[in-house]
């Protein structure tokens, strides 16, 4: 009598805990946060430039430039005395709420092989690859510091003859980056001075240049996220 009171008390707490283990569970399942997961964009992407013309681009007249052309689905932009680029020449483009998107490779060189310069609002900035003497990647420029040497700086090795991706987008109060789909910027610009180098200050709305360096870039796209309900502000 007692063992057969005894086993069926256990099997019961048995039960019992292993029930309240699950309650647990599942409270703690509602209470902890959710990691943000990056909702992908709806909005389809326009293409700025097919590869085999420089329509709705221009060379940009820095001085010195090298022969840029439209060759093999991208454009080839030759190392100059210093920098070789093209910047946007057609239809107005969004200066806030949206990406650009655009494959990069450098041939030679010594330096960033892409320099990709966008608008935030009323002002420009650029995206350094590869920058100073070959790994420096960062904004240029926030509060006045340069890629090499403000809260967007890391670094990076990039190998001759590589196809990379690069990606930016711009919100309301963020600047994101990504590499190779890896995000490697995400500025918060509240009460933050964006800017560009004067260098290329000539290349905006939105350009792509190279510094002594030969280089090359293909699909290059764009994307109004104005009314894209699915792209969430990034969380940390």
């Amino acid at each position: 009598m007692t063992q057969h009171f005894l086993t069926r008390w256990m099997m019961n707490a048995g039960v019992l805990a292993a029930v309240l283990v699950l309650s647990f569970a599942l409270r703690a399942e509602e209470v902890a946060p959710k990691a943000p997961v990056e909702a992908p964009a709806k909005t389809a992407w326009k293409v700025l430039c097919d590869g085999t013309t420089l329509k709705d681009w221009k060379v940009t007249p820095f001085g010195g430039e090298g022969a840029v052309k439209a060759e093999g689905g991208a454009i080839v932009m030759p190392r100059g005395s210093e920098l070789t680029g093209i910047n946007w020449a057609g239809a107005a483009l969004p200066v806030r709420n949206y990406e650009v998107a655009l494959e990069a490779k450098k041939v030679d060189g010594l330096d960033f092989f892409c320099g990709l310069v966008f608008t935030v609002g009323d002002s420009q900035c650029s995206f350094v690859v590869g920058g100073w003497g070959g790994g420096v990647v960062g904004l240029s420029s926030i509060d006045g510091l340069y890629a090499d040497d403000n809260q967007t700086t890391t670094s990076g090795s990039f190998d001759d003859g590589r196809w990379y991706k690069i990606r930016l987008r711009v919100s309301e109060k963020y600047i994101q980056a990504w590499i190779d789909d890896k995000r490697v910027v995400r500025l918060d610009t509240t009460g933050k001075k964006v800017s560009v180098h004067p260098a290329i200050e000539q290349m905006k709305p939105l350009g792509v240049a190279c510094y002594s360096t030969t280089s090359e870039v293909k699909n290059i796209r764009i994307r109004d996220l104005a009314k894209d309900e699915t792209v969430e502000v990034p969380k940390e």
